[in-house]
């Protein structure tokens, strides 16, 4: 097997070309690369602010919407969030884990941030999946040096594709 991306549109606010879907793939497939990771799935899916909102109030408990959320197939019991998965007739649990997990963007505050930061809209999804998928391999950014490391792998993956600010 190798390391695939699985994509969905549930939103309306902007089309979701090939061209985005092959520069993601790309992207996935430079931080992979740099993490180790040569197989498994990630799955991505595109959001309003709405949806978001109504994910991050149920999973995190934050009242607002947010860029991205992502949910990792690795997180143990005990943590903030628990996915029941019910196996369908003749499917394996190996093929359940193969899922890294999932990551979920708003194309909205993508959009509003990409104004913001005063980088194209393809920069600012690129940052937020990588930033996305980081978050599957267990990295995160709870203090400065944290934030750096995650911070310096992100841009680097970036740059490696050409999505320099």
């Amino acid at each position: 097997m190798s390391l695939t991306l699985a994509w969905n549109n549930d939103q309306d606010k902007m089309a979701v070309e090939d061209s985005l879907i092959e520069l993601l793939d790309k992207l996935l497939q430079a931080a992979a690369e740099m993490e180790g990771i040569a197989e498994g799935e990630v799955d991505l899916t595109f959001v309003d602010d709405v949806a978001i909102h109504e994910l991050n109030k149920e999973y995190r408990g934050i009242d607002r919407p947010t860029d991205v959320l992502s949910f990792a197939m690795n997180e143990s019991l005990d943590e903030e969030m628990d996915i029941v998965y019910e196996l369908e007739e003749g499917e394996e649990l190996d093929e359940l884990t193969d899922v890294l997990g999932d990551i979920i963007i708003s194309v909205e505050r993508a959009k509003a941030q990409s104004e913001d930061y005063g980088h194209s809209l393809e920069r600012e999804l690129g940052f937020l999946f990588v930033h996305g998928f980081l978050h599957l391999l267990g990295y995160d950014h709870q203090d400065t040096a944290s934030e750096q490391v995650m911070m310096g792998k992100q841009e680097a993956v970036l740059a490696q594709v050409g999505l320099v600010r």
